[in-house]
């Protein structure tokens, strides 16, 4: 007993010493300039009101935890229809808000233009319609550990044109929806939140707004390949996803990020334990 008592130890320490730190070099990319322009206009309110903030950082490297935020840029948006020139300020932490609001009209292009490191970059964006929610409220149902709690959506879509939507549950839970099986119905559904998505009981804010088919297309593949955790999907964009803003000064330094405008509705309702 007393020998393999000492073999059982020797055996286990000679385990242990082999046992060494392996260093993995990750290449590091040059930083890209990340421009995330995502304009939402409130139209079923009163006075109709916009957020169009636009926040610019720089990408950075897999395993970096701060995202660097750009503060020296200089940013404006012109309405290509009548040449009015809307000039932003930075105001913190890399967001860039309008000196003077606006509501982006109907029919009309945007172009956003971005100075940085003496390059420019531009974008086009036209306003994408939506529809108001006809009603949003916490089901009962669950789905697999009983925890999950329900929120039924319902809307309808306009038969008139081909619709993408984007949905905000809040605390960047995001969900992209076409209504190529439900055109002009009204549509409902249910969205259930993980037990650690959401402190209970709370008030909650959920968006739908109208998007286009292409950034439909670029967020699903964007919230796939960056997850939704730690901000949003805009927080750590995939280096290889390309928007729709390009760099005029050199195509090959190209920015990552997207300009968008989208009629956006909203819906207060409170959740609670049940």
């Amino acid at each position: 007993m007393k020998n393999l008592k000492i073999f059982i130890i020797a055996t286990a320490l000679a385990f242990f010493s082999c046992e060494k730190v392996v260093d993995i070099e990750v290449p590091s990319i040059a930083p890209k300039l990340v421009i995330d322009a995502n304009f939402n206009v409130f139209f079923d309110e009163t006075p109709v009101t916009a957020n169009t903030d636009i926040k610019l950082s720089l990408s950075a490297d897999y395993f970096d935890i701060e995202i660097p935020a750009v503060a020296d840029a200089t940013v404006f948006v012109t309405n290509t229809t009548d040449n009015t020139i809307i000039t932003y300020n930075h105001s913190n932490n890399g967001t860039y808000s309008a000196i003077n609001a606006f509501i982006p009209e109907d029919n009309v292009s945007y172009e956003l233009t971005v100075i940085y490191n003496g390059q420019t970059y531009k974008g086009n964006a036209t306003k994408i319609k939506s529809t108001p929610f006809i009603d949003a409220f916490q089901g009962d149902e669950t789905l697999f550990s009983g925890e999950e709690i329900e929120v039924k959506v319902s809307f309808k879509d306009d038969e008139n044109a081909e619709n993408y939507y984007l949905f905000n549950f809040t605390n960047n839970l995001y969900l992209t929806i076409e209504d190529r099986f439900f055109n002009g119905t009204d549509y409902n559904f249910s969205f259930f939140y993980e037990e650690d998505d959401i402190e209970l009981p709370t008030n909650a804010t959920i968006q739908m707004a109208g998007i286009s088919k292409d950034y439909y297309t670029y967020f699903r593949i964007l919230s796939t390949q960056s997850g939704q955790s730690g901000g949003g999907p805009f927080e750590a964009v995939p280096s290889a996803l390309l928007g729709n803003i390009v760099n005029t000064t050199d195509d090959a330094n190209y920015p990552l990020g997207y300009f968008h405008i989208s009629e956006t509705d909203t819906f207060n309702l409170d959740l609670i334990e049940k």
